[in-house]
């Protein structure tokens, strides 16, 4: 167990300074969109490779920081019942979940984009916009960023074992809390309360 637990810390450091990298495309996504915007309207000009760049970084960041959101518990989660069972049997609904749902899916995705990206590159194939940019680059971004998926998903199971045999922490502890949707909704309903708590 202690051998998957180092490669475990290995994912997830990769995943984490992968996806830390990623945030950077945002700004740079950020300036090139407006710089194109200010030059549309100043000049008159626009140009598709630079919106087509745009494209590229957008899909880079949210395929690249798939697996960091993984391991920090940040996709999207129908929460009605998983709550309600004891940690440990939470462990094997997330180990279940990613052996039966997770993989498959991540496996069939990879499988299929391996060979369009190697077509892609191999044709030189570039955008039918004019002046637009070649597209092996955004091909490639697919498979990288399952790849990383599937390896997070190997982190996740090691870790959630290694707490099941006694042999690690809670994997979940300081992850899993109310999300920024549910606090907003916490506070809307305080808000409520004191405006009745007012009014009467």
């Amino acid at each position: 167990m202690g051998i998957l637990l180092r490669l475990s810390r290995l994912i997830d450091l990769l995943n984490e300074r992968i996806a830390r990298a990623a945030f950077w495309l945002i700004l740079i996504m950020t300036l090139i969109s407006a710089g194109n915007a200010v030059v549309r309207k100043l000049f008159n000009m626009s140009s598709n490779s630079l919106l087509e760049i745009q494209w590229y970084l957008f899909s880079g960041v949210f395929l690249l920081c798939a697996a960091f959101a993984l391991q920090k518990n940040a996709h999207v989660r129908i929460d009605v019942i998983y709550g309600k069972f004891s940690k440990r049997t939470q462990m094997w609904i997330d180990i279940f979940g990613t052996v039966l749902f997770l993989f498959p899916m991540a496996f069939i995705i990879l499988k299929l984009s391996w060979p369009v990206f190697m077509t892609s590159l191999q044709s030189g194939e570039t955008s039918a916009n004019a002046g637009g940019l070649k597209l092996w680059p955004a091909r490639l971004i697919l498979p990288v960023g399952v790849f990383l998926l599937i390896l997070q998903g190997f982190s996740e199971i090691f870790k959630r074992l290694a707490f099941l045999t006694g042999h690690g922490p809670d994997p979940t502890e300081g992850v899993v809390g109310p999300s920024e949707e549910e606090e907003l909704a916490e506070e809307i309903r305080k808000m409520r309360g004191l405006a009745e708590g007012e009014g009467k």
